[in-house]
C-alpha cells in the first residue's frame, strides 16, 4: 500500500509537471512569446512542408534538410490524427502527449519495489530547462519510445528489441541502447523490426533512404564542441562564414572539413571505447543496461559535429531511466547534464544571436555548456567502467553463531 509520504510525493510530482508543461504550451502556442528566435517555425514551415510531400506517398527527395530514417515519416504525419486542429497545434499536442507518456512510464517504474521516484523527477525538472524547443521538435516522441525500450529491457528483451528497432528507424541514435543488451532475442527482435520497416518503406515510398546522401557536405554546427575552434579563431581573423546550411546554422570555410573529420574521429574513438567496455565488462546489474545506454548516447552527442538543443532531451530521458534504479551511480553525470540543459536554453534560443556573432557572451555559454557535457561524459564513462570492469562483488559471509562451526560461503 502507498504511504502518506509516497502519495504526497506523487502529488508534488504531478503538480510540478502540470505547471511546467502548461508554461511550455503557453510558449509554443504563443500566448506568451519566449525570447529569441521563433523555435516553432520548424513545425509550421519545415515539418508542415514535409507533411505535404509525404502525404503524396513519397519522401522529400529534393530537400537536403530531410536527414532522417524513413520511420520519421510517422512522426511528421502524426498530426493528421488530430484532424480537427491545424498542423502546428496538432503537433504541439502530440509532443505534449509524448512528454506525458514518459512521465507515466517513469512514475510506474518508480513505484515498483526497490525503485525510487528520482528518475521521474529528473524528467519533470529536465524538460522545462530546455524551454519550448522540446515541444517544437519530434525528438521528444523518439525519446518516449527509447525510454519504454529501456524500461522493458530487463524483463522483456524481445519487446525492448522491437521498440529499439522502431526508435532507431525514427532517429538513428536509439540503436546505441543495444550496447549492453545481453539477450540475443533483443538484438534479433531489433534487427527484425528494422528489416521489416525498411522493406515496407522501400517498397511503398520512393526515396526512403535518400537521407543517407544528404549529410555529406555538412559543415560544423555553431553549437558543437568542434565549433569552439572557429568561435575562437574568428577573434583572430579567421575568414570563414556562418550560414544556414542543411537546416542548421553552421561554420563554412577554411579548415572546417578538418574539424569535421576530427569530430568523426572522436566519435570513432568513442565507439572503440564502447566495444572495449563491452568485451571487458564482467558485472551486469539491473541498472547496467540504462547506465551503458546513457554513456553511449552521451559520448556520441558530445563528439558530434552537430549538437542541436533538442538532442539534450535524449540525454534527459536516458538519465531519468538511470536514476529509476537505486543502484545506479550516475547521479553526478546526470546533475551535470541537467546543468547543461539550463545553459542550453540560454544559448538557444535566448541569446543565440550572441552565439552566431561569436562574442564574449556567446562563446562563454558554449564553453560552459560543452564543458559540462565533456565532464559528464568522462565521469559517466569512468563510473561505468569501474562498476562493471574493475570492481568485483564481495561475497557476503553469513555471521557464524556459537552453535555452528562450519561457515557456508555463497557459491
Amino acid at each position: 500500500m502507498e504511504t502518506t509520504g509516497t502519495r504526497r510525493s506523487l502529488a508534488w510530482l504531478g503538480g510540478v509537471w502540470a505547471l511546467t508543461r502548461a508554461a511550455l504550451l503557453l510558449f509554443v502556442f504563443k500566448v506568451y512569446v519566449f525570447p529569441g528566435p521563433d523555435v516553432t517555425s520548424d513545425v509550421s514551415v519545415i515539418y508542415q512542408g514535409w507533411y505535404e510531400v509525404l502525404r503524396t506517398g513519397t519522401f522529400p527527395l529534393d530537400d537536403v534538410t530531410w536527414q532522417y530514417p524513413p520511420a520519421a515519416a510517422f512522426a511528421v504525419l502524426s498530426p493528421s490524427l488530430l484532424f480537427w486542429l491545424d498542423y502546428p497545434s496538432a503537433f504541439f499536442v502530440l509532443a505534449f502527449a509524448a512528454d506525458l507518456a514518459v512521465l507515466l512510464l517513469l512514475r510506474y517504474a518508480g513505484r515498483r519495489p526497490g525503485r525510487p521516484l528520482r528518475g521521474a523527477w529528473v524528467w519533470v525538472a529536465g524538460v522545462p530547462l530546455l524551454g519550448p524547443t522540446v515541444y517544437a521538435r519530434y525528438d521528444v516522441m523518439v525519446t518516449a519510445v527509447a525510454v519504454a525500450a529501456l524500461l522493458a529491457g530487463a524483463r522483456h528483451p524481445r519487446v525492448m528489441g522491437a521498440l529499439t528497432g522502431f526508435a532507431a528507424m525514427l532517429k538513428v541514435w536509439p540503436v546505441l541502447l543495444l550496447i549492453a543488451a545481453r539477450r540475443r532475442s533483443a538484438w534479433a527482435s531489433a534487427a527484425l523490426t528494422v528489416g521489416a520497416l525498411s522493406a515496407l518503406f522501400a517498397l511503398t515510398m520512393p526515396g526512403a533512404f535518400a537521407f543517407l546522401t544528404f549529410q555529406r557536405d555538412r559543415g560544423t554546427e555553431v553549437e558543437s564542441l568542434g565549433a569552439l575552434v572557429f568561435h575562437v579563431a574568428r577573434q583572430y581573423g579567421w575568414d570563414g562564414q556562418v550560414l544556414l546550411n542543411y537546416g542548421s546554422v553552421e561554420f563554412l570555410g577554411p579548415y572546417v572539413d578538418v574539424v569535421s573529420r576530427a569530430s568523426l574521429a572522436l566519435s570513432a574513438l568513442a565507439f572503440g571505447w564502447l566495444l572495449l567496455w563491452r568485451l571487458r565488462a564482467k558485472r551486469f546489474e539491473p541498472h547496467t543496461l540504462a547506465d551503458a545506454s546513457f554513456v553511449a548516447v552521451l559520448m556520441f552527442t558530445t563528439t558530434s559535429r552537430v549538437i542541436s538543443p533538442q538532442y539534450m532531451v535524449w540525454l534527459v530521458g536516458l538519465a531519468a531511466v538511470c536514476l529509476c534504479f537505486r543502484g545506479s551511480r550516475m547521479t553526478l553525470p546526470v546533475g551535470l547534464v541537467l546543468a547543461a540543459c539550463f545553459v542550453t536554453v540560454l544559448e538557444f534560443p535566448l541569446w543565440f544571436a550572441h552565439v552566431v556573432a561569436s562574442d564574449a557572451l556567446g562563446v562563454t555559454l558554449l564553453f560552459l555548456r560543452n564543458g559540462l557535457l565533456v565532464l559528464a561524459t568522462l565521469l559517466a564513462a569512468r563510473t561505468l567502467w569501474r562498476a562493471t570492469v574493475t570492481e568485483t562483488a564481495l561475497p557476503t559471509v553469513p555471521t557464524q553463531t556459537p552453535r555452528t562451526k562450519e561457515t557456508s560461503l555463497p557459491s
